[in-house]
């Protein structure tokens, strides 16, 4: 449910900020899902009004156009809109306008700034503007066109009301009551306390007699129809401007001046209606329930076959609606309609619920049948609309058919005052009770301890006495529930600020291209002596399988075991990974909670990858991964922290292609490419690349804290240096970062270039310079160059390139 703020509060305005009105609504039970302004924000935008529109010398879709935008002259502005033309009021960004950033995948999400430009050799000054330009719909069709009363040279906000809110409730199944302003205005009466005002409702006067036929057949399917002629419309008449607005701000587009009103009262009062061509139907109408084999063509194009459980109303020649749910194509109205049939009904829930599902769609009408709407108040909505369509269209207007065959009827309900105070766990009084079922409208009588209430015709969800508990406690406030604990409360495990949870982390590694697997903690021995360096596991006194006879120490195992399964069937390209605990023994280790003295149980992540960088494809091509894309891997799941790789043994993993990981000094785990030894062993065609990490210091991530944006602009230098070829990247880095100087930033390796057979080579550099007290000078940065030119020459004997 999707409303402005000003609709609800000329309804219901209670002294509270839109903020406090969202926390009521959402404390009371109506959830507020979302409160967006109605428009994006943006400035310098005006109402302007177009006195002159001639066509531009060159070109054929632009015109020249003077615009009064309030100022002492006119302002000519080019336009290639097909509907600018003199006499209209539209939009119009000023020189110095900030327009919402484009929609499109091609916007960089900064505001579009309005500047003097020249199309075709002719100067602008300023651009007029559509509804999509301003972001208040998609339509693109032409110049947003204001009312002719709209003030020139106002702000179009202002002029709009741009700045409503705009509120979006999730409602529950049983709140079916709310699902209009009126509803959820009469909800806030009754939590503040403040007055409801409803709209004028009076019958409208009968000027004609005409009266169109109806016959009610089942009233299992409609409990009560109205009807009435109205003759003498003006279709074409436009929708008036605040009818529009408050349509867009609920999520619905305008039409037509007769489907506008419709559906406006629609979202005001709750009560869904149908207007139909009078002139289009054939005889009488007869509401009924389908036959088996009918065909009705809908108001969205789609036709479909009903059967005896599907409610329609039909005339003398066929179908024309589906009830409670959508009208038919053949009695639509358009713009030769000059007679319509107004009809508003009560269908009963049960016969519409789950018939516009089962034809793979939903109405706005369909969603409140389904939950019941209210039975009583049709005749008084149904004169609310004649009112909008004599005002909007004109006419003349016949008398109301009213039929009542059969209506809900409210049992009451017994609401005991100590059963409530002791469901909702508080103190609560008759005279509460009592005031709570006043604010509700809900009639009552009182006796010592209980209220019999009789809920009103609106409320169908008020069945059984938990249904009267929960009103109270909804109005009297959640705030006066108690906030203690249960005697055997189940508290979550609250994750700390610095460890994210591990689901993220498997959707890091989804992301990456890798897929998930499950394994037994239980593995083979001979993984654990070949793959793990395990000597000594611990066994399984009773395996569930001969081969299964040890606990893991290691993922690797399993990896591989996954791996030649997908190999046997073809499968070339393999990205998986397992997250879980492995079990090794330990002395030092206590007995605990989670904890077995002597077993130490650390939970691991280990990933492979086999076959080729990316699937196959023609934009790039096939490469084999290798040892710098599974490290590119693990230096992206520990992101933003940099780990170090270091040189060093792991019995699974080849001796000149693999590393330890290192993170603040602390050894973490392996990455690396499979022994040749073990590749042979396991039948595979190529060695697989692994890695097996501590999950615990993968989860840890430092809390971010927050740091101005700089206020300066930073500089780039790039320099090149000859070293030795045993120099590493890392003691090149760390001799940059030795010379201290605070501006240095960051410093990136782009480059290497090393002739064949010499002993140096040359490694190129790009250093970021930036301060954020002060602008850089060319002294400054040159001072900073010179200091990290000096620490190289000092810790990697580098020299500058000539």
């Amino acid at each position: 449910m999707q409303f402005p703020e000003s609709w609800l509060r000329s309804f219901c305005n209670p002294p509270l900020s839109t903020q406090e009105l969202a926390d009521l609504l959402t404390l009371s039970g109506f959830e507020v899902e979302e409160l967006q302004a109605a428009a994006p924000p943006f400035s310098g935008i005006v109402v302007a009004e177009i006195v002159e529109a001639v066509q531009h010398p060159d070109a054929d879709r632009l015109r020249v156009c003077k615009v009064n935008a309030g100022g002492p002259e006119l302002l000519q502005i080019v336009c290639g809109a097909p509907n600018a033309r003199v006499g209209i009021k539209v939009p119009l960004a000023t020189v110095g306008a900030a327009l919402p950033p484009a929609s499109d995948e091609k916007s960089d999400g900064k505001p579009f700034m309005i500047k003097v430009g020249k199309l075709r050799g002719v100067e602008s000054f300023g651009m007029l503007c559509s509804a999509r330009e301003l972001g208040l719909s998609t339509d693109h069709g032409g110049l947003l066109e204001l009312a002719p009363d709209a003030v020139i040279g106002k702000s179009i906000r202002e002029q709009l009301n741009l700045d409503d809110m705009r509120f979006t409730l999730k409602l529950t199944p049983n709140l079916g009551h709310a699902a209009s302003v009126m509803g959820v205005a009469r909800e806030v009466s009754a939590l503040t306390g403040v007055p409801l005002t409803l709209p004028t409702m009076t019958p409208v006067p009968v000027r004609i007699e005409a009266k169109l036929p109806v016959q009610v057949q089942s009233a299992d399917l409609c409990g009560r129809f109205v009807g009435r002629v109205v003759r003498g419309v003006n279709p074409k008449a436009p929708t008036p401007a605040w009818m529009v607005d408050r349509l867009a701000a609920c999520g619905q587009r305008s039409v037509s001046a007769l489907v506008d009103i419709s559906n406006s009262v629609m979202f005001e009062l709750g009560r869904p209606s149908h207007i139909f061509d009078l002139d289009k139907i054939h005889g009488s109408l007869n509401v009924r329930w389908g036959r088996p084999g009918e065909q009705l063509k809908l108001l969205n194009g789609s036709t479909i076959t009903v059967d005896e459980t599907v409610g329609v109303i039909a005339d003398e020649q066929g179908l024309e609606s589906l009830a409670g749910i959508m009208g038919g194509d053949a009695t639509a109205v358009g713009d030769e309609t000059q007679n319509v049939y107004i009809e508003a009904a009560f269908w009963w829930p049960e016969s519409v619920q789950g018939r516009a599902r089962r034809y793979g769609f939903s109405t706005d009408a369909s969603y409140r049948f389904e939950r019941g709407v209210d039975p009583v108040s049709i005749a008084e909505h149904a004169e609310r609309i004649t009112a909008l369509v004599l005002e909007v269209c004109g006419g003349q207007a016949g008398p109301l058919d009213d039929q009542t065959l059969r209506l809900p009827v409210s049992a009451p309900v017994t609401l005991r005052v100590a059963r409530a105070a002791k469901v909702l766990g508080i103190p609560v009084t008759q005279a509460e009770c009592e005031q709570v079922m006043q604010r509700l409208g809900f009639a009552y009588t009182a006796t010592e301890g209980q209220l019999t209430v009789t809920p009103p015709s609106w409320r169908h969800d008020i069945l059984i006495e938990e249904d009267l508990i929960e009103e109270v406690i909804r109005v009297v406030g959640l705030h006066r529930l108690n906030d203690e604990a249960p005697l055997g409360p189940v508290v979550p495990r609250v994750l700390p600020e610095g460890q994210r949870p591990l689901s993220r982390l498997r959707r890091e590694l989804v992301g990456l291209g890798y897929q998930e697997t499950i394994n037994f903690s239980f593995v083979e021995a001979r993984w654990e002596q070949e793959l793990a360096g395990n000597t000594d596991p611990i066994r399984v006194l009773n395996p569930i399988a001969a081969p299964l006879s040890v606990m893991r120490s290691s993922l690797l195992g399993s990896l591989i075991d996954i791996l030649k399964h997908n190999l046997a069937r073809r499968q070339s390209r393999v990205r998986i990974f397992e997250t879980g605990r492995v079990f090794i023994k330990d002395s030092a280790q206590a007995d605990g909670p989670l904890a077995v003295a002597g077993l130490r149980q650390p939970r691991r992540l280990a990933g492979l990858v086999y076959g080729s960088v990316d699937a196959q494809q023609w934009g790039v091509k096939e490469r084999l991964a290798d040892f710098f894309d599974i490290k590119g891997d693990v230096e992206a799941l520990l992101a933003p922290l940099q780990p170090r790789f270091v040189p060093a043994q792991h019995p699974a993993l080849h001796p000149g292609r693999s590393a330890q990981v290192e993170l603040d000094g602390h050894p973490i785990g392996f990455v690396g490419e499979l022994h040749p030894r073990w590749r042979q062993a396991y039948e595979l065609p190529q060695s697989p690349l692994l890695f097996e990490l501590d999950l615990d210091a993968l989860l840890k991530r430092p809390v971010p804290v927050g740091q101005s944006l700089p206020k300066h602009p930073a500089a780039q230098r790039d320099l090149a240096v000859v070293v030795q070829d045993s120099v590493s990247h890392e003691a090149l880095m760390a001799a940059i970062h030795a010379a201290g100087d605070e501006i240095v930033r960051e410093a990136r390796l782009f480059d290497v270039y090393r002739p064949a057979g010499a002993e140096e080579r040359s490694l190129a550099v790009r250093l970021t310079l930036q301060d954020d007290a002060a602008t850089l000078t060319d002294a400054r940065i040159d001072a900073a160059i010179q200091a990290v030119l000096a620490s190289l020459q000092s810790k990697v004997s580098a020299r500058l390139r000539a």
